[in-house]
């Protein structure tokens, strides 16, 4: 029996894995390249850089945004005039030229198709032929006044193509023995651009080597589970290693544009690439630049190829509500977005995630022409709740139609049908532990307006059931369903609610649960939880409290854990904090304080009577200025002094009026020196005048 389920949940889980849902190019890719491509001062920092953001802009048809053409065209310009330009800085320009339409003469281009051809003739690398032939056809394109022909295509031809491995991959020059998947795709360009240059027609047996390398090259691709196909690139070398978005968008670009040169049917199979569009919008939205110009430009070679465009079904939403009796509506489109030729899109199989078996449909959906979508009016009878897998089938009208574009045969997509889940019979009961009779039972209801409360002891039983019922009255089973009882100290219990047939039932034996529950006796919170993907009324409800009268806990019985800190409470506003102040000490009366402060002034009064009574005079205040100024700020040092103390007196503390004493004392101690001396020397002068 363990072996049979085995198996069934790994056949359920390979189907779930092959289906998945891709949609073409969207608005989104529009927004994301708009903030990925940011010119900075009206440029950007290489011509590689300006390719990419234009082609990107140009592919999802937003290239009005870019105002850049002024100065992108002067490094053109300059790099097409100049001399000492790379193969790989020309064919760079020329592509930004090929978009920009920048002024350059005939000259120039006739010059520069000079040396390409005569670099064409030299090569020695794979590289050094796809610039050099990317960069002619490039001319072509731009202007018809140069020739750009070459006249020995055949030699050329061949020597691209002895660059080949017998794998289909190709190598990036005869000295080099790795083989390389990039490497492939743009030899393949580089073979396309030969026979769109050639003089004369090629040899159509090289022509049908090429088609065996591609066919050996496709035989070589990797696929996911969900039907996506890509190509993956092992080597690393002095070129850098290329991720499989880049070296898949290369072979893509190589193949399609070889198949549209040579004008001959590669008969490549549909699904593969199919599985390749698929691959490309499996990325989503790339997170850069570079990536997304990988993407954009593969999928604009696959919508414009004469090999196979692919036609991707999406769905708008993937949930089908039963409340609201949803449609189950499929777009059909191509990988950008296009509108698709006309055709039928059938419901063929639904596979259940609870059954292997699936249910033969094989039902056509409506088309609504406004809309440009498929629907189907109602889901058949027998769809309840739950997750399925439904596999469409694109069916084209037109016979032409099946030999331009490809559909892969069935696309499986995964769907989700949610409807209300009905709660019938929930019951709590307190039991007697012993004969197992309900004590107290009570019956709780999902509007939560009525809280139970209950109390038990250590000999009874908590029981808790009730009953779902999906939308076709089967039993329904959901992911989760738990009972949370939280004490008043936050310490919580969780414990699963187990189902047999249609009834959920819990009993807590509190007896054997003491230990569990650190015999914490007190008020214990009641918490149901019941929830699932596909029901549309998943609830988290507070039943109520129960009393527990718990035993007393032994010596080493197990202490509750420490409840985590709620960290909000860290950073929160602390409590107030209220200081009481010692009563002021009682003070003198008003009177006796005047009195005291004429005492004091008293002294001070009697020794300015004393000056007066002496006659005090300023005969021996210094003359001179610069003695003058030393008298006068000493006195006005002292005067500071006084002030001090009076400030120290009525507001200032004693640290304060220490540090403002000690550098007005160093300020008398200075200009009281100088003082004193000039009035010594003027006394020593008169005595001995």
């Amino acid at each position: 029996m363990g072996k049979f389920l085995g198996i069934l949940i790994l056949a359920l889980c390979a189907l779930i894995c092959e289906a998945a849902i891709f949609r073409p190019i969207s608005d989104s890719h529009r927004s994301a390249a708009l903030e990925l491509l940011t010119p900075k001062d009206g440029s950007f920092t290489s011509l590689k850089e300006t390719y990419e953001a234009l082609r990107t802009f140009k592919v999802l048809g937003i290239g009005h945004q870019l105002d850049i053409k002024a100065k992108s065209c002067k490094s053109v310009v300059d790099t097409a005039g100049s001399p000492s330009s790379t193969l790989k800085d020309l064919f760079q320009a020329l592509e930004v030229n090929g978009i920009l339409k920048c002024e350059l003469s005939k000259e120039t281009f006739a010059g520069i198709a000079s040396r390409l051809k005569d670099s064409v003739n030299t090569a020695s690398s794979l590289l050094d032929y796809y610039y050099s032939i990317g960069s002619l056809v490039l001319i072509k394109g731009q202007t018809s006044e140069v020739d750009v022909h070459l006249g020995g295509a055949d030699s050329v031809f061949r020597a691209i193509k002895s660059l080949s491995q017998s794998d289909g991959r190709w190598r990036y020059s005869s000295n080099n023995p790795e083989s390389s998947t990039f490497a492939a795709g743009i030899a393949l360009e580089s073979l396309a651009g030969v026979i769109s240059l050639a003089s004369s027609e090629i040899d159509h047996s090289l022509i049908s080597l090429v088609k065996n390398d591609i066919s050996k090259l496709l035989d070589g691709v990797e696929k996911y589970d969900d039907g996506a196909y890509y190509f993956d690139e092992k080597l690393v070398d002095a070129h850098g290693h290329q991720s499989p978005l880049s070296a898949s968008s290369a072979v893509v670009r190589g193949i399609t544009a070889f198949a549209t040169a040579s004008d001959e049917d590669l008969n490549l199979p549909g699904d593969k690439i199919l599985g390749l569009a698929r691959f490309f919008l499996s990325v989503g939205i790339p997170g850069n630049a570079e990536d997304l110009f990988y993407q954009l430009e593969a999928l604009a070679s696959l919508e414009n190829n004469r090999v196979s465009i692919p036609l991707i079904l999406s769905l708008p939403t993937a949930v089908i509500s039963l409340t609201k009796k949803d449609q189950l509506k499929v777009n059909v489109n191509t990988v950008l977005g296009s509108a698709a030729p006309s055709l039928s899109v059938k419901l063929k199989q639904i596979f259940s995630s609870g059954s292997k078996d699936a249910s033969i449909i094989d039902q056509d959906l409506k088309f609504d022409p406004e809309n440009a979508v498929h629907f189907l009016d109602a889901l058949p009878e027998n769809i309840d709740v739950g997750s399925y897998i439904f596999s469409l089938e694109i069916v084209l009208d037109s016979p032409e139609d099946k030999k331009i574009y490809a559909t892969g045969g069935r696309t499986k997509v995964p769907i989700y049908v949610t409807g209300f889940i009905k709660v019938d019979h929930a019951d709590v009961a307190v039991l007697d532990s012993d004969l197992g009779n309900v004590e107290t039972q009570k019956r709780f209801d999902l509007a939560g307006e009525s809280t139970l409360s209950l109390s038990a002891n250590h000999l009874q039983k908590l029981q808790l059931s009730f009953q779902l019922t999906s939308p076709l009255g089967n039993a329904f089973k959901p992911h989760q369903a738990f009972l949370k009882l939280r004490h008043e100290s936050k310490v919580e219990h969780i414990f699963v609610v187990e189902n047999s047939g249609k009834k959920f039932e819990i009993i807590l034996d509190f007896l054997g649960l003491v230990e569990k529950f650190f015999y914490l006796s007190g008020r214990y919170g009641i918490q149901l939880t019941v929830g699932d993907s596909v029901m549309e009324n998943s609830f988290f409800l507070q039943l109520g409290s129960i009393e527990l009268d718990l035993p007393d806990p032994p010596e080493k019985a197990a202490h509750p854990p420490p409840q985590p800190i709620d960290s909000t409470s860290r950073f929160g506003p602390k409590a107030e904090i209220s200081h009481i102040f010692r009563a002021p000490e009682k003070r003198p009366p008003k009177e006796l304080s005047l009195i005291f402060l004429a005492l004091v002034l008293l002294p001070f009064i009697g020794f300015l009577v004393g000056l007066l009574r002496l006659q005090v005079n300023l005969k021996n205040f210094p003359k001179a200025s610069v003695p003058a100024t030393f008298a006068i700020l000493f006195h006005l040092g002292i005067a500071a002094v006084l002030t001090l103390y009076l400030l120290f007196w009525l507001k200032l503390n004693l640290f304060t009026t220490l540090k403002a004493l000690g550098f007005l004392g160093i300020f008398l101690m200075f200009v009281g020196h100088r003082t004193l001396s000039y009035l010594a020397s003027s006394s020593a002068k008169l005595k001995s005048a």
